[in-house]
């Protein structure tokens, strides 16, 4: 057996999973094929994650942000959660202890149980949370090199077709098919324009730019999803001076800028060198992005105290043992 494979039969043997307020092994955690989420699309989810602290322990990044973009996402789609927020909020602490684990990424997902079948069906909600260790989403050569990126051929969603500001399991659809016909082509990442024409977003991350000194994103008004991320950078652009705008742009004004990134729970902060074989900038990672990047980087290690509210703290320090 290969070591990779050794490593994932070892993560299947020793997590715990919680679902329905319990923490259950990982070959426990089922659920039945005709839940109704399955067929239909309708689930709601979080992606967070837990960076290593200086004192050997870890921390949650921006987690009460999550639980409430969880929760308003179910209200969205009528969703009737079966645990309150705080319940929420310490059971992802408690998978992240009871795993042993100071890094990881965080699953909250919602969902339709299995009962009646249809599309107007509404069956009890269910939730469960899981964590699993995962690297640079984008590559750790992304994360310093950046990336090639293709404009999709397919529209992000309009807001009035489907609810863009909910985190929905359905929605992403739209993104696999793009990030597939990227990946298919040669290039690391698609972006998705809106239905104006409009660079939105790519398949799971936000898009930013910056053309002389000025820092742009798309306004949440045209339809992408409000990412926590997102609104970090916002404020660690402005707490170092940088203009933000949040406003519209073409794709060709995306060509002409000095520097783009994505940003995201799981792609983190990933520089984009190309875009549709076209050089961004000096086809590197630019120095306000490196700026934003670094410092984004110190904030969720806990190395950095004017954003230590964004951390919630799991426990104290884990031992080296326990982790390996």
């Amino acid at each position: 057996m290969a070591a990779s494979a050794k490593k994932v039969e070892k993560l299947k043997e020793s997590t715990l999973i919680w679902m329905d307020g319990k923490l259950v092994p990982w070959a426990d955690a089922k659920v039945h094929v005709l839940t109704h989420s399955l067929h239909y699309g309708v689930a709601v989810f979080e992606g967070i994650r837990c960076y290593p602290q200086p004192n050997g322990g870890g921390a949650i990044f921006r987690l009460r942000e999550h639980v409430r973009r969880l929760f308003e996402s179910a209200h969205i789609c009528l969703m009737e959660m079966p645990f309150t927020k705080d319940e929420v909020f310490e059971a992802c602490k408690q998978v992240m202890i009871a795993n042993k684990m100071n890094e990881g990424y965080l699953r909250p997902i919602a969902y339709y149980s299995d009962g009646l079948m249809g599309v107007g069906a509404v069956n009890p909600v269910r939730l469960t949370i899981a964590t699993w260790f995962w690297g640079a989403y984008l590559g750790e050569e992304g994360l310093k090199k950046g990336i090639r990126v293709k404009i999709s051929s397919y529209t992000r969603m309009h807001m009035n077709s489907d609810p863009t500001r909910a985190k929905v399991t359905g929605h992403y659809l739209n993104g696999v098919l793009a990030k597939r016909e990227a990946l298919m082509a040669g290039y690391d990442e698609a972006i998705l324009l809106d239905q104006q024409g409009y660079v939105a977003e790519a398949t799971g991350e936000n898009v930013f730019i910056v053309r002389d000194g000025v820092l742009y994103t798309p306004p949440v008004a045209g339809g992408i999803l409000e990412g926590i991320t997102r609104e970090s950078i916002i404020r660690i652009a402005r707490d170092k001076n940088v203009q933000v705008e949040e406003r519209r742009f073409s794709r060709d004004y995306l060509y002409c800028a000095d520097e783009a990134f994505m940003c995201g729970t799981a792609a983190e902060i990933t520089p984009v060198r190309e875009v549709d074989d076209r050089r961004i900038g000096a086809g590197e990672m630019g120095p306000i992005t490196r700026e934003i990047q670094s410092t984004f980087f110190r904030a969720v290690r806990g190395l950095e105290p004017r954003y230590t509210e964004w951390l919630t703290p799991i426990e104290a320090p884990i031992s080296a043992e326990a982790r390996a």
